[in-house]
């Protein structure tokens, strides 16, 4: 298959998370006979049942490891393609980049080249539960290169996220008498309206740290007052977290209870010489693998910002690039360790 073909292949199968099963049956059975063929092998490894890793590897121990995640965001949308894009549902984010990581391995392999492996894990778009799993998991990776829609740049840094729910309660009154009650959404709007005026840090590579209020959600009626309220928030982070945390529990103190969902850290990436850079803003599975897989790359074809849309697609001419710089890298970083 070509790459175009095996991008398309895999965007035609549903993956959305929490449904990976079948994507990671078809990646096992196309890897396991370029296992038999070059002496590798070819794993499932159980994350829950009916959702697992699909890990191969060609040598005693993988010095680079190819690595993304298999699982979409909803709704599923089928791949059709014209001249310059491949379109649907993961071709970004991230069919294609499975399709280029696995093309570039076979073009190693067939020159020659060992020590080296692919992982594909499930659930990044959720909450990373295969890349904690594989966290685990030593394989003596000395080096891990991550794919996500990076337009075939690395990424030198990327941001990181610290979400929380901001909840308040009240009184139910009529809302004819608002002094017999205490509304909960008018306490959590002047939450709010504090936690906008915080300052946020700025990292002089990540750039500033960023707000978003994602959701509002509260009361029972308009004629009633409200005697609950909640917000969902979202910090992108670019440094440590501890004086932000702080500034928002100062903000909430006494009008509002804030419940942490995930922090996941911002993170300083590595380069290769003669490689275009970026930064990117969105999180990945690299701080979930932490250093089990050792030093972490970001790199992909695609723009992150038509990932998640109705008008997700990938250039062809990007799908080609990225299985030439896939070896390159490869090439590179086990020439490093063997120095």
């Amino acid at each position: 298959m070509t790459v175009f073909e095996l991008t398309r292949a895999l965007v035609d199968i549903e993956s959305i998370t929490n449904n990976e099963e079948r994507v990671a049956n078809y990646l096992y059975e196309y890897l396991a006979p370029l296992a038999a063929r070059y002496d590798g092998s070819v794993e499932r490894i159980e994350v829950e049942p009916r959702r697992s890793n699909i890990f191969a590897q060609w040598g005693a121990s993988p010095t680079v490891t190819l690595s993304t995640h298999i699982d979409t965001v909803p709704p599923f949308i089928a791949s059709r393609e014209d001249d310059e894009f491949i379109w649907g549902r993961g071709a970004c984010d991230t069919k294609g980049i499975i399709a280029s990581m696995i093309k570039a391995v076979e073009a190693l392999l067939e020159a020659g080249h060992r020590g080296f492996g692919l992982l594909f894990v499930v659930g990044e778009e959720r909450n990373s539960a295969g890349a904690y799993k594989m966290a685990q998991i030593s394989r003596g990776s000395k080096y891990i290169i991550n794919g996500e829609p990076t337009e075939n740049h690395l990424a030198l840094g990327s941001k990181g996220a610290l979400r929380y729910e901001v909840c308040a309660t009240g009184k139910m009154a009529h809302s004819a008498y608002p002094e017999l009650g205490e509304s909960a959404i008018n306490k959590l709007l002047d939450v709010l309206a504090d936690i906008r005026q915080i300052p946020l840090p700025t990292d002089p590579l990540l750039g500033p740290s960023t707000l978003n209020i994602g959701t509002l959600s509260g009361g029972r009626a308009p004629n009633v007052i409200a005697d609950e309220a909640r917000a969902d928030i979202m910090i992108r982070l670019v440094s440590d977290s501890t004086e932000t945390k702080a500034a928002l529990h100062r903000a909430a103190q006494g009008r509002a209870e804030l419940r942490e969902v995930i922090e996941i850290p911002a993170v300083h990436l590595g380069s290769v010489e003669g490689i275009p850079t970026t930064v990117v803003a969105f999180t990945t599975d690299i701080p979930a693998f932490a250093e089990a897989w050792g030093q972490p790359f970001l790199i992909g074809p695609g723009t992150i910002h038509v990932a998640h849309t109705l008008e997700e697609r990938v250039p062809k001419a990007q799908l080609l690039e990225a299985v030439e710089i896939y070896q390159r890298i490869v090439k590179e970083l086990c020439k490093r360790e063997s120095k």
